[in-house]
C-alpha cells in the first residue's frame, strides 16, 4: 500500500496547529486534537500548493516570536 500522505489521487485537508505548523492530512483520518482545518477537502497538488503559499516561515510560532524579539 502506498503512503496515504503522498497519494497523488488522494483527497486531503490542510491542517494548522497553534504554532502555525501545517500538515497535509488524508480525509479518511480523524483530525487530531490541537489541529484545525485550514483548507477543506482538496486534491493532493492543490493542498500542497496551498501549504507552499501560506506556510512561509517553517519555525514554530513561539520560536519565531522569541527570535524576532531578540533580533
Amino acid at each position: 500500500m502506498a503512503n496515504p500522505f503522498e497519494d497523488p489521487e488522494g483527497r486531503y485537508l490542510v491542517l494548522v496547529n497553534d504554532e502555525g505548523q501545517h500538515s497535509l492530512w488524508p480525509t479518511f483520518a480523524d483530525v487530531p486534537a490541537g489541529w484545525n482545518v485550514a483548507l477543506a477537502e482538496s486534491g493532493y497538488e492543490e493542498s500542497l500548493a496551498w501549504i507552499t503559499e501560506h506556510w512561509t516561515d517553517l519555525r514554530p510560532r513561539s520560536v519565531a516570536e522569541v527570535m524576532d524579539r531578540v533580533a
